[in-house]
């Protein structure tokens, strides 16, 4: 048993190393800058340590996106209104785009680099499923008329890392954010 919690321990460790080099490579030099040999030799681990976990270069990317939006999930899921549950859509909706906005804002080189080497599977994965399960539910419930799961693809369509970036001037750094929210609340309609 005392062998099983160290090689948990280990593997935790493991994974923060990994995942903070491979942090440490984007704000370098972008998502070209991120390999598994690079990952492996900073977060000082072998290459086949980060292959078995993370499998390639999308799934570390995924794993790191995942990381940066699990308080959003959690949130979300159970913590205070008005991003937890118990708010008016409009709300939630606007608590929900704040902190989402907010992970966008701090992370467009991510966000970057996990569209280029996610692209064909964006749709499946798991942060965007829920981000995506999320604004669907809060758009059918505000506005029965909605496409909502049309609605919820176009928001999440502008958390583009390139249009994140040229939107959040150093002046302005939640720019971006206001301007997603009021796009939601045009699409929410009068309700």
């Amino acid at each position: 048993m005392t062998a099983q919690r160290a090689e948990r321990a280990d593997a935790a460790r493991n994974r923060r190393a990994v995942l903070a080099a491979t942090e440490r490579l984007l704000a370098e030099g972008g998502g070209d800058h991120v390999s598994l040999d690079r990952v492996a030799a900073l977060a000082g681990v072998g290459k086949g340590t980060v292959f078995r976990r993370f499998g390639n270069r999308a799934g570390l990317l995924q794993a790191l996106l995942e990381e940066r939006s699990l308080e959003l999930r959690q949130g979300v899921a159970d913590g205070p209104a008005p991003l937890g549950p118990g708010a008016p859509v409009r709300e939630r909706l606007l608590a929900f785009l704040d902190r989402l906005g907010a992970i966008a804002e701090g992370n467009a080189v991510l966000l970057t680099a996990h569209e280029q080497a996610c692209a064909e599977d964006k749709f499946t994965d798991p942060s965007y499923l829920f981000w995506h399960g999320h604004l669907s539910g809060l758009f059918a419930e505000g506005c029965a008329d909605l496409d909502a799961e049309f609605a919820a693809h176009a928001v999440l369509a502008v958390f583009d890392g390139d249009l994140v970036r040229r939107l959040t001037p150093p002046d302005d750094p939640r720019h971006f954010t206001r301007s997603v929210q009021r796009l939601a609340l045009v699409l929410l309609g009068d309700g």
